[in-house]
């Protein structure tokens, strides 16, 4: 394929990726937008491969194939509730790829290159691997703590940013030993910077908490578009300079408006806690009173006396895979002619998106799904607040309580509705480790036991009702008659 064909197809396949990360903006239009993102990459992949710089086709086969295998059947197999862990361990994919793009194009240097052109490609190469040990690392670690192999704890040495800037000066100490060096010599400092780099990403993902993982995880998103769009930049690649730019600003994009969210500065996270909101993973002064049990009966019978519900779904509707009776109760009690909205905090989860992916696969309508800031001010109105699985972002101590670790976090306001159902497995704490004392108010009622049994025996409930009256309704027929 000639180069302008090659050119022509890597346009093709940047204005694809610009309209898959628009499709993916909204519910509506996300699986156009994964389909133009798919067609996208195909074509950037024909194009590569058929490029004239490509001769080795054997080699890249044997490379190929066990890869897409492998990708094949780790995607199809993986759950929704490890699909964060699955997005950090391939972050780290794209971090390990610029390390390796980059040792390679020093050991094999392009004696076209000279005088500015080559320090600057120099500079790429540095740059490039930095960036991409940092992701490396960082997102193993993330991997770690989304699968509970590492505690969600913040890992909080004395002197940590002391230790951080230590590491990132004697980065920049060595990159000038690499720019300055001459032939292979710049070798050595490079590999230790590497090393150093590394390190720096495992310390600064082990220094924030367990509270803050989904925003760590756009933000490993962000930084390896920037290693990909470095290792762009070593290949001459055009396409992976454009798709590297856009995934890395529109992961950074994510990662601000999901601090502002929590009401947690963007610097504070990135460092581990430092600044205001430190003690997010703290433990606060444990909530008092006396928590209301309730029963799948009392619930069934709220609901069949609810004129409006808002559902509020967390991690513990996807542990427990309860999507699909969730949006069974929602079409019994919508076809009731009752008010079913979904309230959907920012964080929810452990990736952004999460909850809003589960409802859509379990077939919920988008329209009655919606944001934080959109609903919060009906649950006033609301005569009953199921919330299943959620727990930090329906904490009223982010609003009630100043010295709470969360004050200041926006939060669903779930507490001002009627009444409140909570499905939680116990009174423990959330991710944020923090006490939640929405669980002791009078007008909150505790649903003990797995989330999936309970909706399941709820619905059981709703249906035995609907037969009821339609066996009753079938009774006055025959008599009338």
């Amino acid at each position: 394929m000639s180069n302008n064909l090659v050119t022509v197809a890597y346009i093709a396949a940047s204005v694809l990726f610009i309209l898959s990360l628009g499709g993916l903006s909204n519910q509506e239009t996300a699986r156009k937008g994964n389909i133009y993102g798919i067609i996208g990459m195909a074509i950037a992949f024909v194009a590569t491969a058929l490029s004239a710089d490509v001769t080795g086709y054997s080699t890249l086969a044997a490379v190929i194939l066990p890869g897409v295998m492998i990708g094949a059947i780790v995607a199809s197999r993986v759950a929704m509730t490890s699909m964060p862990e699955l997005v950090a361990i391939l972050h780290s994919f794209v971090g390990l790829a610029a390390v390796l793009v980059g040792v390679a194009n020093y050991l094999q240097p392009d004696p076209t290159l000279i005088g500015t052109e080559e320090t600057i490609h120099q500079l790429e190469i540095f740059i490039g691997v930095f960036i991409g040990a940092i992701t490396f690392t960082g997102s193993v670690v993330a991997f770690g703590k989304l699968r509970a192999i590492i505690s969600s704890k913040p890992l909080m040495l004395p002197a940590r940013h002391v230790l951080n800037l230590a590491m990132l000066g004697a980065s920049i100490w060595l990159g000038f030993q690499f720019m300055s060096a001459a032939g292979m010599a710049g070798l050595q400092p490079l590999l230790i910077m590497t090393a150093i780099a590394a390190v720096l990403g495992l310390h600064l993902v082990m220094g924030i908490g367990g509270a803050d993982m989904p925003v760590v995880i756009s933000m490993l998103n962000s930084y390896s578009g920037w290693a990909a769009a470095a290792a762009g930049f070593m290949l001459s690649n055009d396409l992976l300079i454009v798709t590297g730019a856009l995934v890395g600003s529109s992961g950074a994009i994510l990662s601000y408006i999901m601090c502002r969210a929590m009401n947690r500065s963007f610097i504070s996270v990135i460092l581990g806690g430092f600044g205001a909101g430190a003690a997010a993973n703290q433990s606060s002064s444990p909530a008092t009173g006396q928590a209301i049990p309730t029963t799948v009966e009392e619930t069934a019978d709220l609901l069949g006396g609810a004129k409006s519900v808002i559902i509020v779904p967390g991690y513990g509707m996807a542990v427990a895979q309860a999507q699909h009776p969730v949006s069974e109760i929602t079409k019994i009690l919508r076809d009731r002619g009752k008010t079913v909205r979904f309230g959907i905090h920012p964080v929810a989860g452990r990736l952004p998106g999460h909850m809003n992916v589960l409802l859509a696969e379990a077939n919920v309508p988008y329209d009655i799904v919606l944001e934080m800031d959109e609903i919060n001010e009906d649950f006033s109105e609301t005569d009953l607040v199921l919330v299943i699985g959620a727990n930090d972002t329906v904490n009223p101590s982010a609003i009630e309580d100043p010295s709470s670790p969360i004050a200041g976090m926006p939060v669903l306001e779930v507490w001002k509705a009627a009444n409140v159902v909570v499905l939680k497995r116990s009174l423990s704490t959330g991710y944020a480790g923090i006490d939640n004392p929405l669980f002791y108010r009078e007008n909150t009622q505790m649903l003990f036991g797995d989330a999936k049994t309970n909706v399941s025996a709820i619905l059981g409930k709703l249906l035995e009702a609907e037969a009821s009256k339609a066996a009753s309704g079938t009774v006055k027929v025959l008599a009338t008659a």
